[in-house]
């Protein structure tokens, strides 16, 4: 179905009232076509939120066995997230008190605080503590000098990074994560350079400045963020982009 403004099923959105009718609505289209829906759903207030919570309360038996959720999914949550309505507040408490991304870690490590950010959209503050993380999973020495060798990241549990990245994939609309960096990366031939441009951390020969040249919103380039400690060369993004979680499962 043609997600644009123009759809006869998104267009209604703005003068149905109908709570059924704007779910089934929902769930009859494809992913894209939903993430435009729901934005439209989000502007009815009550209405709409009650639409939302039952799209993202169908979603939940999945979630608790450790799937990922879709995108629209993330983006049903954020909405939730930040709406000033106790009844929103109240249903996410109840169903979903840790975050819609399952936080799994073979480390007891801790990745609500980033869940918290990336559903408010706080990327930049989200970032550095993705950073923090990644410290975290290289050990104590890497913590302390806060940032990691290539030699580290070799070691990472998978599961934590696949964390990491959902985390980010999930609350960006698909547009951040490692793995959209790797896919860049090998569309673009493991070309390093051709990289940076892309993703917008290099203008010509000129390397984007640390914060305030770098976009903290979904205006940025597909891949833009995590930055990846990427100051510090390219060894430590190679070993993150080759790194065996991306093959598995």
């Amino acid at each position: 179905m043609n997600s644009s403004s123009t759809d006869p099923v998104i267009s209604s959105i703005s003068t149905s009232t109908d709570p059924v009718a704007l779910l089934t609505s929902l769930k009859a289209v494809p992913e894209k076509a939903q993430l435009s829906q729901i934005v439209g759903l989000e502007q009815l207030g009550e209405t709409g939120w009650s639409v939302l919570m039952e799209f993202l309360f169908e979603q939940r038996e999945g979630l608790m066995v450790g799937s990922l959720p879709n995108l629209a999914a993330g983006k049903v949550y954020q909405i939730l997230y930040r709406a000033e309505s106790p009844a929103c507040a109240n249903f996410l408490q109840t169903h979903f008190p840790h975050g819609i991304v399952p936080l799994r870690s073979q480390t007891n490590i801790d990745y609500s605080p980033l869940q918290k950010l990336l559903a408010q959209q706080d990327f930049q503050a989200a970032d550095k503590l993705t950073l923090e993380k990644m410290c975290e999973l290289a050990g104590a020495a890497a913590m302390q000098r806060n940032w990691i060798y290539f030699t580290e990241v070799e070691q990472f549990p998978a599961i934590d990074l696949q964390t990491l990245n959902a985390l980010w994939l999930v609350h960006s609309e698909g547009k951040f994560g490692f793995s959209v960096q790797r896919e860049i990366w090998l569309s673009a031939g493991k070309n390093w350079i051709k990289l940076w441009s892309k993703i917008g951390w290099k203008n010509g020969n000129t390397w984007t400045r640390y914060p305030q040249e770098f976009t903290w919103d979904l205006t940025a380039p597909k891949g833009h963020l995590p930055l990846s400690n990427q100051l510090r060369g390219v060894r430590m993004i190679s070993a993150l982009l080759a790194h065996p979680a991306w093959t598995q499962p």
